[in-house]
This record gives C-alpha cells, structure tokens and sequence, in this order.
C-alpha cells in the first residue's frame, strides 16, 4: 500500500478548507476599492496549503495574478493553465534566465546586470521580457535603492526586449510599526513621481502586503495588493480594515490519541524528564511531534483540544508523538481527534496563538509542516 492509500487511517493530518479560502477572497475584494487588482502570493507550497489545490481555487475565485518565490514555484503554478500573469518575486539565478521565457514568467529586477540579462534573453527568443521593477524604500533586501530607482527606471525603457508591467515596494515592519510604513510609502510614492512617462493606467503598482492594508490610501497611484496570509484567515494583526474581511481560518491541524495512560505523582514525563508530575495524572500521546511540524519549542507551553477541551502539553514534544495531560477531560479514548490548529466546539487553537506558544510566526508554523502529514481538502462552497 501506498502512503497515499484511502485505506491506511489518519494519524497526524492537515484540513485545508478550500470553499473558507475563496469566501475569504471574495471578503477582502469586497472590503477594498475595486479598482485594486488581487495579486495572490502563493510561494512555499502556499504557505505549507498546497500549491495546485490552492491556486486552482483561487484562480476560480478571481485572483487577478499570482506571486511565488522562485522559478520552480512558477514553472509548477504554471503547470495549472495559461493566463494569469505569475510575478517571480526573488532574484532569478542566470541558469534559471531561459524558464522565464518558456514559461512566461515576469520577472523582479533590482539591478542593471539583470535588465542586461533579461534584455539578451529577450533577444534570443524574439519577444520581450515581462518584469516588475522593486524599489527598496526601507526593507534592505531585494530592489534597487530609491534614491537610483530613476537611472535603472530609464535603463529598462531604453531596453528593446523588457517590457515593464510593474513597479513595487516592500514594507519591512508592516505588522509592528505604522510610522516607517507610512514613511516607507511616502518614499515610494515620491520615488513613482520622479519616473518619467510612468503610466499609470497600464503598470500595476503595489506596495502593501495583507498587514500594510492597515495604512492604505483608498486613492493614488497605488493599485494592486499582495495578499498571503491574510486571504488564508490569519489576521497578521487587528485593525479595523482587517477586522472587516472577516476572514475565516483556511487550515487546520490534527492527530490522534494513541495511548491513554494513567502515571502516578512524582513520574518524569518525556525525554530529560523536564516536567515532573506533580499530582497522579492521566496522560495521552498523541501521534504527532516535531517529524510532522510540531516545534520542540511547544514542549511544556502548548495545548491541545480534545472532546472540546484544552489540554496542556507536558515534557519534551518528540518526533513522533507529544503527551498531554487529560486528567481532567472525561473519557478520553484511543483514537480521539487531538487538533493543535482549528477548532472543537466551542474551543479554538489559533495559528497564531499556537505560533506565541513556539516563539515565532504563522508564516513559519505553516510552511513547516512536513511532507508526511496529508493535507485533507475540503472544497464545498457552502455559504
């Protein structure tokens, strides 16, 4: 029997909940101007929900194009169907130049020598190029400097086998600092007018992600957005623009109760013993650990719900299985539903409340869950 075989039982799997995603899209074009085109970043296998699923359901809902990471990211996006524009939003390597061709991908330029390489890959296939300029007006990444954005502006015109679509920016603290995004936009926005023969009406400009939506100017030369996490229900943080998408929870995440055991006062629990019970205490394992994606930094912090219940994680998550204590939840039994992201009756474990309990991100908690966890899709539309 294969892995993917319908016979062999869920252990430890993912629900991505496809009808949630398209609801969610149509939520936030509703919550913004319409003249904004839906740019829909679907790098890192769509944050971890699988990229042809996701992707073909969005392309359904109306995303106007789609952005992913690299080229291996395009090629498989492109694999889906022609038609929608795919922006490549990291440095092309020169060995990858001749995949932009062949797949009709557009390209992120930040520098000269890649306005060269782009213009002679042009020339040997006989079409333009298509490309979106990145100004960096704060972020220190990719992207030219603003101050020189003009010069390498002028060079891509003067370039017979580039075609600009495009020009954007980068908000570097958009979740946490509305000062320098405000101030990283007025850079952007000074640095457009200073573009010669820009136009406006056929470019597409964008600058905000789904958290820089919080300063966004409902008017002006802006006039797409980026939207990744927040078109798969993660409030990057809340504002009142966000809070009106109302966006629901695309992914959820789950295992099973493998054993349910009962160990008396004073007993070490999991590797190192780093928790020590201090009452006579049920325990239950539950099939999955830092293999499927649970980081190790949960140990001794995270909960779990099962029958509805949070139960707190105790002692080390190990690779395969992490134990918590249900010594207050009644009759659990072998083969509950244990959900570490998602919810059980009344209760809910969010993505970023379960990324607090491992000291980091949404982005991370979803984009590490591994190979060997299925991703189960729901796909009915609903209401």
């Amino acid at each position: 029997m294969s892995a993917n075989d319908s016979r062999i039982p869920l252990r430890c799997w993912a629900e991505i909940n496809l009808a949630a995603l398209e609801r969610n899209l149509k939520h936030i074009r509703a919550a913004l101007p319409s003249r904004l085109k839906y740019v829909a970043v679907v790098k890192a296998d769509a944050y971890g929900h699988g990229l042809p699923q996701t992707a073909a359901r969005l392309m359904h809902a109306g995303a106007d194009l789609f952005a992913v990471a690299n080229t291996t990211e395009a090629a498989a996006l492109r694999e889906l169907g022609p038609g929608w524009p795919i922006l490549v939003l990291s440095a092309v390597l020169p060995d990858e130049d001749r995949l932009l061709a062949e797949y009709d991908l557009t390209a992120t330029v930040s520098s000269a020598e890649e306005v060269e390489r782009f213009n002679e890959l042009g020339r040997r296939t006989g079409r333009p190029l298509a490309v979106h300029l990145k100004i960096d007006t704060g972020m220190g990444r990719l992207g030219v400097w603003h101050a020189e954005a003009p010069a390498l502006y002028a060079k891509i015109r003067a370039s017979e086998f580039i075609r600009l679509d495009g020009i954007f920016t980068h908000f570097a603290s958009a979740d946490s600092d509305s000062k320098f995004t405000r101030q990283q936009r007025r850079l952007f926005l000074e640095t457009l007018r200073r573009l010669p023969g820009l136009d406006r009406q056929r470019l597409i400009i964008h600058a905000d992600n789904s958290a820089g939506l919080e300063t966004l100017q409902r008017r002006g030369s802006i006039n797409a957005v980026r939207i990744g996490l927040l078109q798969f229900g993660i409030l990057p943080h809340p504002s009142s623009i966000l809070a009106a998408v109302q966006a629901e929870p695309v992914f959820s995440f789950h295992a099973r109760v493998g054993l349910v055991k009962r160990l008396p006062r004073g007993s070490g629990v999991s590797y190192n013993r780093t928790y020590v019970t201090t009452r006579d205490t049920t325990i239950a394992v539950v099939t999955g650990g830092y293999g499927d994606g649970i980081p190790i930094s949960c140990s001794n912090r995270a909960q779990l719900l099962i029958r509805g219940h949070r139960c707190p994680v105790l002692g080390r998550v190990t690779m395969d299985q992490t134990i918590v204590d249900v010594t207050d939840v009644p009759e659990v039994a072998v083969g509950d539903q244990a959900t570490f992201v998602g919810r059980q009756d009344k209760e809910e474990i969010t993505v970023t409340e379960f990324a607090k309990w491992a000291e980091t991100i949404p982005y991370e908690i979803l984009c590490s869950v591994t190979k060997r966890v299925p991703r189960v899709y729901r796909t009915t539309l609903g209401t």
